[in-house]
């Protein structure tokens, strides 16, 4: 079983051509279908507007299909209290996998008390929150609200949270690897680290940074297999992984194992 645990339904506007939300939604399951990923996971945005759909409007038209998961996103300035009560319904309802926020998206380290509230719920329903970090796809992103090692504070303070760091911290990935050697309830996903595809430049850079880090952290158990589809291309992602020297016991972690665990999946 193969799980994309990072893709999304959004417009950016570097597409071709406009697609409408079922549209997306079609062109994702194709490219799952084409390149053999069983399951993909929804994240949706830091904010709602004509370009991002909200999460409500995500598992409205995902309901039919048991192939798709949701996270919901959820930040300080753009969403209410409603909305993290929706969150707990939705996730007491086993509707949604876990919750999203988008550091550096918005100005607030992820270790800000108002973000404790999701963190609560994340707990309450032993799913994970997932945390964007690194480089921002947006140049009005702010990166030191983003960088991993601000993580480190919400992983101690909370012991019993899951937390994803997305995108291994990019370019900050050494710290991210220390974080995983020293907090056994962080994990990370490797999506979003190119823009389309992979050229053969970055996938050596990228495939020497992520055999460092699963050198130095000892362990697979924590790391997940993501795209950030359609930021980035499925087929040269899976190409990208096909090619690290991985044991297949790590390969089976990394692509599903991993995922089923932490999303309950």
């Amino acid at each position: 079983m193969n799980i994309d645990c990072h893709v999304h339904l959004n417009h950016y506007g570097f597409e071709q051509k406009y697609l409408s939300l079922e549209e997306r939604l079609k062109a994702l399951l194709e490219n799952m279908g084409k390149i053999g990923i069983d399951y993909s996971l929804i994240l949706s945005s830091y904010e709602v507007n004509s370009d991002r759909p909200s999460t409500a409007k995500i598992l409205e038209i995902t309901r039919e299909y048991d192939n798709l998961g949701v996270i919901a996103g959820i930040t300080i300035d753009n969403h209410t209290e409603k909305d993290l009560e929706d969150c707990r319904k939705w996730l007491k309802d086993g509707l949604i996998k876990g919750i999203k926020l988008y550091c550096g998206y918005e100005y607030y380290f992820p270790h800000d008390k108002r973000y404790q509230r999701a963190y609560d719920i994340c707990l309450e329903f032993g799913v994970p929150v997932m945390i964007h970090t690194g480089d921002t796809f947006s140049n009005k992103g702010k990166v030191r609200f983003s960088h991993p090692l601000n993580i480190d504070d919400v992983a101690v303070d909370n012991p019993s949270l899951k937390i994803v760091i997305c995108h291994l911290g990019n370019p900050w990935i050494l710290d991210c690897q220390e974080l995983l050697y020293k907090n056994k309830n962080i994990y990370a996903d490797i999506s979003g680290l190119v823009f389309s595809s992979f050229t053969p430049q970055s996938e050596r850079y990228y495939a020497n940074k992520i055999t460092d880090l699963v050198n130095y952290v000892g362990e697979q158990s924590r790391l997940l297999y993501g795209t950030d589809w359609p930021i980035a291309n499925m087929d040269s992602y899976l190409d990208f992984i096909h090619k690290l020297e991985l044991t297949q016991t790590s390969r089976d972690l990394i692509m599903s194992k991993n995922a089923k665990n932490i999303f309950k999946i």
